[in-house]
């Protein structure tokens, strides 16, 4: 499974939500927390989806077995976490030292820190230090937590985990140094769901959606000058997706736009009559150097949706 399928559905999936309609604004703590180099951040609103029957047809669907652990180990450890959290964000970024990429969750909420390390006391879980930061681990599988204060926890791998506690306490750049994507949060984190993308995602994140349409010449040229990308989805009456892809000059994003709306021309001649809906539901356009794709549908045809091969080349 690749990180932006296991980001997107893991986001959406890892507990009942709860009721309410509030932005995804992520706090200075928790943006202290996640490192500089970000290629993905994912950000969702709990409280603004638990009556959105196209969430929920969406954690059955996709929700990965991962994920289901994780979910259950947090339980287990006495965070109640459908009634605790708030916003939940996950972060891929290129790690400190460059060695690889990892991903680190943040969790937003109030949380009954007293409860839980009673909880981790009782079972004889013990924590790992660092400096003031006490790390705990979850299960077996390697997943650790650790609560900055009583309204941000940090959960992921024990290395990611680390990486968060270090950008946090300053001996590492975190994310408030990405002058970049913070200026771009700023256009989308008014919303319910909301992701940003850098240049390498972004172009990773195209070449799928392109297909075979990616090999073509004009697409190199395009590819290259692909800046960074930005999208949104809103469940507050049926599903609502817009995507902008900045690109380098207005030329550019016009011959973006057209690429793609061949390969929805394309895609539509071998698709099914819900898939052809779909696209034709969909608005490609091209404004101010930008690239932008516009998705909406009812909640039924979404869940629908799912089931589609159209879907599952998306998110593959």
């Amino acid at each position: 499974m690749k990180m932006n399928k296991v980001m997107m559905v893991g986001l959406l999936a890892c507990t009942t939500l709860s009721q309410g309609a509030w932005a995804a604004q992520l706090s200075q703590d928790a943006k202290a927390a996640i490192p500089n180099k970000v290629q993905q951040i994912i950000v969702v609103d709990y409280h603004a989806m638990q009556n959105s029957p196209a969430a929920m047809s969406l954690k059955e669907k996709m929700l990965p077995p991962e994920l289901k652990r994780l979910e259950q180990q947090l339980k287990n450890s006495g965070l109640q976490v459908d009634q605790d959290v708030d916003i939940l964000a996950l972060a891929a970024y290129v790690a400190p030292k460059g060695d690889g990429t990892r991903i680190v969750g943040v969790a937003q909420g109030q949380f009954n820190t007293q409860n839980i390390l009673a909880h981790f006391a009782k079972d004889k879980t013990k924590p790992v230090m660092v400096r003031n930061n006490s790390i705990y681990p979850l299960g077996t599988a390697g997943a650790s937590v650790v609560f900055l204060n009583q309204t941000t926890m940090i959960f992921g791998d024990k290395d990611a985990v680390r990486d968060a506690v270090d950008a946090r306490d300053g001996l590492v750049q975190n994310f408030l140094s990405n002058g970049e994507m913070v200026s771009e949060m700023t256009v989308v984190d008014q919303k319910q769901m909301w992701s940003l993308l850098d240049q390498k995602g972004t172009q990773t994140m195209m070449k799928s959606i392109l297909g075979p349409a990616a090999q073509i010449a004009d697409y190199d040229t395009v590819r290259d000058r692909m800046k960074s990308s930005r999208y949104t989805m809103d469940f507050s009456n049926g599903v609502k997706f817009e995507m902008t892809v900045v690109m380098a000059d207005t030329m550019t994003a016009a011959t973006a736009a057209q690429v793609l709306k061949g390969v929805a021309v394309v895609k539509k001649s071998g698709s099914s009559p819900l898939e052809k809906t779909a696209l034709d539901d969909t608005t490609i356009d091209s404004n101010s150097g930008s690239l932008t794709i516009a998705y909406a549908s009812s909640d039924s045809q979404f869940s629908n949706m799912l089931n589609s091969s159209l879907f599952q080349q998306v998110v593959k």
